[in-house]
């Protein structure tokens, strides 16, 4: 099996034959195949958006059988900007640090993103909401993400968002992963984290080989063996091997070992997964099972569930760096065409100006980090993988219970709880969206916490509160409406309890 793509396989030539690996390797690349991959990198990632938005969290922990049809009809794409333009959150999310990259170059601070990232109009959910609450109630970048203080640190947030930092390295995964780790600790940490460098290497590497299975392997040399994100992914690719022709094999497989989820609120002992870990593991069956093919490539990836427009996105926007914009084939670029010129939702930007800005600064990746750019091409020094380092949340943190509550809060409320730690959910409805609940928090009898509850879902905090690394054993919690108003409601809904591993 071919191992790179022929313009590598042909310039490896120029490289000392005694081979210094890949970090010597240089590949030589005309600007406008340079721009044809980028700008079929974002056309992709719409593309499989747009194919799985139908189906999004609508089969959880099942495949979608083949009897449903999954429908591409014309003016698809534009029926959702028009009337759904929320679905693509992918994207615009992307588009965030895209800008910020454009408007303050290669080395704009964090705080830039932090700040574009929390201020901005769209709706965020899951990891991205409750970083959104942090960095607006005071913390930062990489504390925002932190599994301590996010819950859903391990969600799938960053690596929808990630395709930024792959687009604009073309064969260089190291400088892949730079541009992820002040970013992707805004909102994640450990295999949340890892889900963005995986997406962002696996599009780095497309620029450069052809090969599926090549790129797939290689992007996850970046990932530390002993994480429970290698693992699944490791056995994903050894799946593969083992049933080349059969991926629902692969699926079941991959739901029998590692469809569970750890840290979400919503997934935890629920029918309901938004891990980092499996959902990854859906881009990974829809690229190797898909083999080259477009088409076949995001419906496997849409059909095996969960997050399946996301999923399908990474996909595809891998896929489509592989194939250039012009080698997707027209079925899916008619409708594509369609909005180009149209600014996603919450920005005021369009694809045509995403191809341009990611294409600027993949010029300036290239060139700082020991390529050539040149008037008509560009020369880029490929980079041998090197491991992050190794990040785990929820260390020795087992859930055994989702407990409910539904309790309202108009009077105080104490709940014990036997374990380890406790997140606890709740439920407010209020009419005046300025208002802010407080309610006082004391955990055995010690001092009290204040909790601001917004009830504008735009700058909402997502669980009344956690706590973690407790001694194992009896513990208390009592909460105290400070400021309750008749015409809001707020409960407490339920709690997840987590005790020793064992």
């Amino acid at each position: 099996m071919k191992r790179f793509s022929l313009v590598l396989i042909l310039l490896a030539a120029l490289a000392a034959s005694s081979c210094a690996g890949m970090g010597n390797k240089k590949v030589e690349m005309s600007k406008a195949d340079l721009l044809d991959k980028i700008k079929g990198a974002w056309a992709g990632q719409t593309i499989g958006c747009t194919y799985g938005g139908p189906t999004e969290f609508r089969y959880n922990g099942v495949m979608i059988d083949d009897s449903v049809e999954i429908k591409w009809p014309d003016g698809h794409i534009r029926w959702y900007y028009d009337n759904f333009p929320g679905l693509y959150d992918d994207v615009y999310m992307d588009l965030t640090f895209v800008n910020v990259f454009a408007k303050e170059g290669l080395d704009a601070p964090v705080e830039s993103f932090m700040n574009a990232f929390a201020h901005a109009a769209y709706p965020l959910w899951h990891a991205n909401q409750q970083a959104r609450y942090n960095i607006l109630n005071g913390l930062t970048s990489p504390t925002s993400g932190y599994w301590k203080i996010n819950p859903h640190a391990d969600d799938i947030d960053f690596q929808i968002e990630a395709d930024y930092a792959g687009i604009m390295a073309p064969g260089m995964v190291n400088a892949a992963v730079h541009y992820t780790d002040d970013i992707g600790h805004i909102m994640n940490y450990g295999d949340g984290w890892y889900g963005g460098v995986y997406v962002a290497a696996m599009y780095a590497l497309a620029f450069v080989s052809d090969d599926v299975e090549y790129v797939v392997e290689e992007a996850l040399k970046l990932i530390p063996k002993q994480s429970r994100y290698w693992r699944c992914m490791n056995d994903v690719i050894t799946w593969h091997r083992q049933h080349p022709d059969d991926w629902k094999s692969c699926w079941e497989m991959c739901a029998r070992e590692h469809s569970f989820d750890i840290g979400c609120p919503d997934g935890v002992l629920a029918q309901f997964n938004i891990d980092a870990v499996i959902n990854s593991a859906y881009i990974l069956i829809g690229l190797l099972y898909g083999g080259g093919d477009f088409e076949r490539t995001i419906d496997i990836s849409t059909r095996c569930g969960y997050d399946s427009d996301c999923n399908p996105a990474s996909a595809a926007g891998i896929l489509g760096t592989m194939l250039g914009y012009s080698g997707i084939p027209e079925k899916w670029m008619k409708n594509l065409r369609e909005v180009e010129d149209r600014d996603f939702a919450y920005t005021e930007i369009s694809l045509n100006e995403t191809y341009q800005m990611s294409y600027e600064q993949a010029l300036q990746v290239i060139a700082a980090n020991g390529g050539k750019v040149r008037d008509d091409k560009v020369v880029i020094k490929l980079q041998k993988p090197q491991p992050v380092r190794f990040e785990q949340s929820f260390t020795g943190h087992c859930p055994d219970a989702r407990v409910a509550v539904n309790r309202s809060l108009a009077e105080p409320v104490r709940l014990d709880f036997n374990g380890k730690g406790a997140v606890l959910r709740y439920h407010m409805n209020c009419p005046d969206a300025e208002y802010v609940a407080e309610v006082e928090v004391s955990l055995d009898g010690g001092s009290a916490q204040k909790m601001l509850l917004p009830a504008d879902p735009k700058v909402r905090r997502l669980e009344l509160f956690h706590v973690y690394d407790l001694e194992d054993g009896p513990h208390s919690l009592e909460f105290k409406w400070l400021n309750p108003r008749g015409d809001c409601v707020l409960n407490v809904t339920d709690y997840v309890r987590y005790v020793s591993c064992r």
